[in-house]
């Protein structure tokens, strides 16, 4: 993504300023993107406000993954998750929610089209910021392989929750609808809150209760799943901060 603006990052530097990211992530939410940016133009001098841009469009690509994932899961076990809500909520009363939504949105809609308002102006610009990062992606000069890699660490993103599901016999058959609810859940905790420490475990455990699954081993398997990519980014993120001085001592 960086390329095309005119630099070249060397890998070792490219790597370590991700592995940095996330571990700064765990002290403040999104602190890791300015660091992972400021690293970048100490490091390697592109300008800030462009790597900072393309970390916000590969964000953007992120969201549309997820919203995506959401809507397969959505499609995929319809029947289930209607039936669900169906025997917790009146069919009316969930019908008649969704028109309220609906209705509130078009106004809110309107509203923004046609309000001179701060708050208006803000949130117009914040959208067709959001829409040009999405275009920057359709138009970088390698497109293609951007768009193999989100979908291929999404999809391996996945699969190792699939796999870790083997980890207790509790979990080891959970149905493929368990998985991805379960999946999206804990991506949310760990948005929503430093990494999703204290929280992933029991997003984990609130997906699974739906498929009547044991709060024990709901809660062991989230921790679990947290407990390894900490590690893991705790290791790797630590030797990058590290280690990047030394690597770059030179410059």
């Amino acid at each position: 993504m960086i390329e095309p603006l005119g630099y070249t990052l060397r890998l070792p530097n490219s790597i370590m300023a991700v592995f940095a990211t996330y571990l700064v992530n765990y002290t403040i939410p999104r602190a890791g993107e300015i660091t992972r940016a400021t690293i970048l133009t100490n490091y390697e001098g592109v300008p800030f406000e462009k790597g900072f841009g393309t970390i916000v469009a590969e964000r953007i690509a992120d969201m549309l993954v997820m919203l995506g994932i959401i809507a397969v899961t959505l499609f995929l076990e319809f029947d289930f998750i209607y039936q669900f809500f169906a025997e917790r909520f009146e069919p009316k009363k969930i019908i008649i929610g969704l028109v309220l939504l609906i209705v509130l949105l078009v106004v809110f809609l309107i509203f923004l089209k046609r309000s001179q308002s701060k708050f208006a102006v803000k949130v117009r610009s914040f959208v067709i910021g959001l829409v040009e990062g999405i275009m920057t992606i359709f138009k970088m000069k390698h497109k293609w392989p951007f768009m193999f890699h989100t979908l291929f660490i999404w999809g391996m993103y996945i699969l190792m929750f699939y796999v870790t599901s083997f980890s207790l016999e509790e979990t080891s058959n959970l149905p493929i609808a368990a998985i991805l609810i379960g999946f999206i859940s804990a991506s949310f905790s760990i948005a929503a809150t430093n990494g999703g420490i204290g929280s992933y475990p029991v997003a984990v455990y609130a997906a699974f209760s739906i498929f009547a699954i044991a709060k024990e081993p709901s809660i062991a398997f989230g921790w679990i799943m947290w407990s390894s990519q900490t590690f893991m980014i705790i290791v790797l993120g630590g030797l990058s901060l590290i280690y990047l001085p030394i690597y770059n001592r030179k410059e």
